[in-house]
């Protein structure tokens, strides 16, 4: 009984105490930290401003759809899915309070979709103060859009180099326009290959996600460029390692094991997965800033040589406007 006693003495149920408040504090600390950069300026408002939104039915597009909506925002929520996009758009009003959400539908692996989208949008409105181009595709087999583009690059990229120069006029007409590309760490796994630009030759299913990424980078260094001078500023960011439904795409082993068990230490929640989106969209400090990649709410200072590759920007730059079919006398001022 004396052994017993012992066992179960007030001391060692302190010590348990103790070390069950020290393992959930260092548990609470290790979140925060993976959660990463969160912008709290909710005082920030925007009122009158016009914001489309790519792919805001699901996951961190439809959670900027959210925090932007709370700031009075008019939103477009630009989706393939139209059915999914009004049940989207009814969530966001009945939790916001906003009635100014606007479903319509634009389908990026088909470039009549996304002239047939500005067209309309043009109808509704004359000037748009944000776009962000979030949606995307992840791990798909090969496979081509509509207009022959291998379908990561297509749909990532291409059509929304497309959407974005429809909607420069738009911009222009705004008190500061905003183009908000959401990328991916995964360009640092990037290798274009500019013979085998729709990998036809050798695929790779991480490689031409990575592609896409990186194409989405350097066209925003190099639009900054053009826009200089301009009311237009441009900013490409990585949100985060986030479970959202890009990854449907991925083997079941992954999705229901592998993410399951290395999500809580490895991913963040999809509200601060959008935090960085959300800050190039309506922080007033960044309104000069223009070109740059972030990464939890903060710029990245040192990019990997992929991003800073001169050659490959701009066989990337010719290559989107020749997909595109941007005409070789656009004028960006």
């Amino acid at each position: 009984m004396d052994v017993l006693a012992s066992e179960y003495s007030p001391l060692s149920y302190e010590r348990f105490l103790f070390g069950a408040i020290i393992a959930s504090l260092g548990i609470f600390v290790y979140r925060r930290y993976i959660e990463g950069g969160q912008f709290k300026r909710d005082h920030v408002k925007m009122d009158g401003k016009v914001v489309i939104i790519t792919g805001a039915n699901t996951g961190i597009g439809k959670e900027t759809a959210m925090d932007l909506a709370r700031r009075n925002a008019k939103i477009y929520l630009a989706c393939r899915d139209f059915d999914r996009c009004e049940v989207a758009r009814k969530e966001i009003m009945e939790k916001t309070g906003n009635q100014q959400i606007f479903n319509r539908l634009l389908d990026l692996s088909n470039q009549k979709s996304v002239r047939d989208f500005v067209v309309k949008f043009s109808k509704d409105e004359k000037k748009l103060d944000v776009l962000i181009n979030n949606a995307g595709v992840f791990y798909l087999p090969h496979s081509l859009t509509v207009d022959g583009i291998e379908s990561h690059f297509g749909i990532n990229h291409v059509s929304h180099f497309l959407l974005t120069h429809l909607l420069l006029d738009h911009l222009k007409k705004s008190e500061q326009g905003r183009i908000v590309n959401v990328s991916s760490l995964a360009y640092e796994s990037a290798k274009i290959d500019k013979n085998d630009l729709h990998l036809q030759k050798s695929y790779d299913k991480m490689k031409a996600y990575g592609n896409s990424k990186l194409a989405q980078i350097l066209t925003t260094q190099r639009l900054a460029r053009e826009l200089e001078g301009t009311n237009i500023t441009v900013y490409s960011l990585h949100p985060g390692v986030i479970q959202t439904d890009i990854q449907r795409n991925l083997p079941w082993f992954f999705k229901s094991v592998v993410f399951t068990i290395t999500g809580f230490l490895f991913c963040k929640s999809i509200k601060s997965g959008a935090q960085t989106t959300i800050r190039c969209a309506v922080d007033p400090d960044l309104a000069t800033v223009s070109g740059k990649y972030f990464s939890d709410c903060e710029v990245v200072k040192k990019l990997k040589s992929q991003a800073k590759d001169d050659d490959v920007s701009e066989f990337i730059w010719e290559e989107s406007q020749r997909l595109a079919k941007i005409p070789a006398d656009f004028s960006y001022k």
